[in-house]
């Protein structure tokens, strides 16, 4: 192993597949997370990490609760709408869930929480929700970021 700048460990990082997540709360405000998992099933408890920077993750705190919409194949729009300036929500559609934040419409799953915990990560917060809904939503395929860029969930060869 040799020493490495934080290019490479992006590099490196971006060789890990990982879901596409698009985080809601009251407000409408919402963000797009790639790093999102599940940590307990008794209790039901699952993660994402907010980057310290963020103007949308201290309006999320605030509302002490989220909902991690996993998006599926062909939301990659939805994807790059939360990720930038301007209306978040501008054209989405959406259902207020049952505590309050935005259910997309035609997600891969979407999973209802209120914040627990946060736990310093460096340049990021992690931040654990127990789970109180959730809908696994239609039979679709996840929208999947590889390599920096967007795929669809069935096949990722070599090339992505």
């Amino acid at each position: 192993m040799t020493a490495f700048d934080a290019a490479a460990f992006r590099t490196a990082m971006s060789r890990f597949a990982t879901g596409v997540v698009a985080v809601t709360a009251p407000g409408p405000v919402g963000m797009v997370v790639s790093s999102f998992t599940s940590v307990s099933l008794d209790p039901p408890l699952v993660l994402f990490c907010a980057g310290n920077e963020s103007a949308t993750w201290p309006r999320i705190r605030d509302s002490g609760q989220f909902c991690a919409n996993v998006l599926a194949a062909g939301q990659e729009s939805i994807a790059r709408q939360f990720s930038g300036p301007g209306d978040r929500y501008r054209g989405i559609g959406y259902l207020p869930g049952p505590h309050g934040s935005p259910l997309l419409n035609d997600v891969h799953a979407c999973v209802d929480c209120e914040i627990v915990a946060e736990y310093p990560g460096g340049d990021h917060t992690i931040v654990v929700g127990r789970v109180r809904h959730l809908d696994i939503g239609r039979d679709t395929v996840p929208l999947v970021f590889h390599r920096s860029r967007f795929h669809d969930g069935r096949v990722l060869s070599p090339t992505c």
